[in-house]
């Protein structure tokens, strides 16, 4: 469903339908089928920016064809050429002779293997045709990593590590921001576009990045997977991002003659000095950078500066009231204890949610669960590895209520039943090894209460208490054999209790059977 949200977006900036298709990720029949169906449905963006999944989902309930191209009548299909040059390339022993038979396979009526050799010649020869590209004045924005890194000495140890050098490149004018980071990781990549954007004072409506894995999840000529956090930042910053295709370095030449040029005119104009920290590094990049912007052009008027400043800084979209918050995400399964997990940390959700499929949304200050697009539980950030944060409306009912019950409440409670049952909870809270066994067994107690009555239980306890058997499954077997009805047994003499007389009963044996059965055996 993000799909149908990105497409409807990115078609408000005025992005084609083949750039959205490419962008998400999906077909361009099923991009023209997205917009056709809101447009019938009335839906537009902003109008979706809130809702939730099932909302689209009732509003719009897009449904994705797929229509097989056919020929045109009176022409022959045509192969896919560019299909047929993977093979090749991809196929050690892959030949036009076998294409074309399986061509021939598909489309009998097609082409003899001359012609089609012939058509497929004419195809490649055209395909190292450059076109030159014209860059319309806040359009585009190229960015990406130098090779070359910039070498930082720690002073207390002297081991070296080498920082990055981020680019980010204006289409029109060329203008150029760097900057160093420590990796190329997802939060230093999208911390350097924000920066780009607040140094640039406005945005572009497309940003061109290389197929950098803290970008692009999915590598791909053509549907590239957009990173979920980076497709958070563009979104924030009204622009789309359209990856340049694999291996074609011309789909981002701007950036790359930038690469060049700042390797040349910063990295290697630094390349003598030493630096014992990222921040000093930084700061010789940065007055190199205006020196840079500063240069004057050797085939065209005037500077990179001075091009910006006149044609491409109008042009710009101005930045958004509030700066970008980065967020991490996760997906992950609700746990059968109703928890997720994230940075080794637990964060409950709502009971019902267990064992559904969710995505984590997190900051440096607070950890957001949504499923479906909709937010179903937020929580303070916590960074105390192995333990958990639960919320009491998150459990199910009969978990709140065992909950509910702590040991001073119990203790209160027995004492309410009555002196013995009062007793009997202090001395099971007493007797046992740990608190969590005596606090279940007094939870036992109250369930037999709700059972056989307060009074009963309160005789049970004080039968209990004279035989010094004070335990859930004592008390149990009296309430349930109605010892409890019986008058309690009379202390003797010496402290104890009075014997009980002998139970008669058929089952049971006496000393005179087994004298019996001694006899028969001798």
């Amino acid at each position: 469903m993000r799909k149908i949200i990105e497409v409807l977006r990115l078609h408000s900036l005025g992005v084609s339908q083949r750039q959205i298709a490419r962008v998400c990720s999906i077909g361009q029949s099923t991009v023209s089928e997205y917009l056709k169906q809101s447009g019938v449905a009335g839906v537009h963006w902003p109008d979706i920016a809130g809702w939730d999944e099932d909302q689209i989902l009732a509003k719009l309930a897009p449904e994705t064809t797929t229509s097989s191209a056919s020929a045109v009548q009176g022409q022959l299909p045509l192969p896919e050429f560019a299909v047929i040059r993977e093979e090749l390339r991809s196929g050690k022993h892959v030949t036009l002779q076998l294409l074309w038979e399986e061509y021939q396979s598909q489309h009998p009526e097609g082409y003899r293997y001359s012609r089609f050799c012939e058509l497929y010649q004419r195809w490649r020869g055209r395909q190292d045709v450059v076109m030159r590209q014209d860059h319309r004045p806040g359009e585009k924005v190229f960015v990406d990593y130098a090779g070359t890194t910039m070498t930082i000495r720690d002073p207390e140890n002297g081991q070296n590590r080498e920082a990055q050098l981020f680019l980010a490149v204006l289409g029109a004018s060329s203008y150029t921001y760097a900057e160093l980071t420590w990796t190329q990781q997802e939060t230093d990549w999208i911390g350097s576009h924000v920066r780009a954007f607040e140094f640039f004072s406005g945005t572009p409506e497309i940003v061109v990045p290389d197929n950098l894995k803290s970008g692009v999840t999915r590598p791909c000529r053509y549907e590239p997977g957009i990173n979920i956090a980076y497709e958070e930042m563009a979104r924030h910053y009204g622009i789309a991002v359209i990856p340049a295709r694999t291996y074609k370095p011309r789909d981002k030449a701007k950036v790359e003659a930038g690469v060049l040029v700042a390797e040349r005119w910063i990295l290697a104009a630094l390349r003598r000095q030493t630096f014992f920290s990222i921040g000093a590094a930084s700061a010789a990049v940065s007055e190199l950078l205006t020196r840079m912007n500063d240069r004057p052009f050797k085939k065209r008027e005037g500077s990179r500066r001075t091009v910006f400043e006149g044609v491409e800084r109008s042009a710009l979209r101005p930045l958004p009231a509030g700066r970008y918050e980065y967020f991490e995400w996760k997906k992950t399964r609700v746990n059968i204890d109703y928890h997720v997990e994230f940075d080794k940390h637990w964060y409950s959700v709502p009971y019902d949610l267990a064992g559904q499929e969710v995505e984590v949304r997190a900051t440096s200050t607070t950890v957001e669960v949504l499923r479906k697009g909709r937010r179903v539980a937020s929580h303070a950030r916590s960074h105390q590895e192995y333990h958990k944060t639960s919320l009491d409306e998150h459990r199910a009912k009969s978990h709140r209520k065992y909950l509910e019950w702590t040991p001073s409440r119990i203790i209160d409670w027995a004492a309410g039943v009555g002196p013995s049952t009062g007793a009997v909870v202090e001395k099971i809270l007493e007797s046992n090894r740990h608190p969590e066994q005596g606090y279940r067994s007094c939870l036992g107690l109250i369930r037999l209460a709700g059972k056989y009555s307060a009074t009963r239980l309160e005789a049970a306890s004080k039968r209990a208490l004279l035989l010094n058997v004070c335990s859930y499954r004592s008390i149990r077997s009296m309430l349930a054999s109605q010892l409890d009805q019986q008058d309690p047994p009379v202390p003797d003499a010496g402290g104890g209790t009075e014997v009980a007389s002998p139970l008669m009963h058929d089952n049971v044996r006496g000393a005179e059977y087994f004298a019996s059965r001694t006899e028969e055996e001798s």
